[in-house]
């Protein structure tokens, strides 16, 4: 496979893994919502209870996001692999 390939698999693997870890998350914090916290607020808590939950479980998601791909890139050669997203920048004009 081409680095451009490599490049376009790596970033929808790796955005497909953010949504389903963010998923895991919001879940996971909703499950302690539920089971801790819930029964000992009046029941209008649902109301600022919801999007603190989905904050928090980007932060969260955003952070093991991270956490994998410095891993990945002690493993692997990004060079060698995957070709730049950005493109490379030109080299600075000299100036006489």
């Amino acid at each position: 496979m081409s680095k451009k390939t490599n490049t376009f698999l790596f970033l929808l693997g790796g955005t497909v893994f953010n949504v389903l870890i963010t998923i895991l998350f919001f879940l996971l914090f909703m499950a302690i919502y539920i089971s801790f916290i819930y029964p000992m607020l009046p029941e209008d808590s649902a109301a600022w209870a919801l999007p603190v939950i989905f904050v928090l479980s980007i932060a969260a998601s955003f952070f093991v996001y991270r956490q994998v791909i410095k891993l990945v890139a002690k493993k692997v050669d990004m060079e060698k692999h995957f070709d730049p997203i950005f493109g490379r920048r030109p080299p600075p004009k000299k100036q006489d």
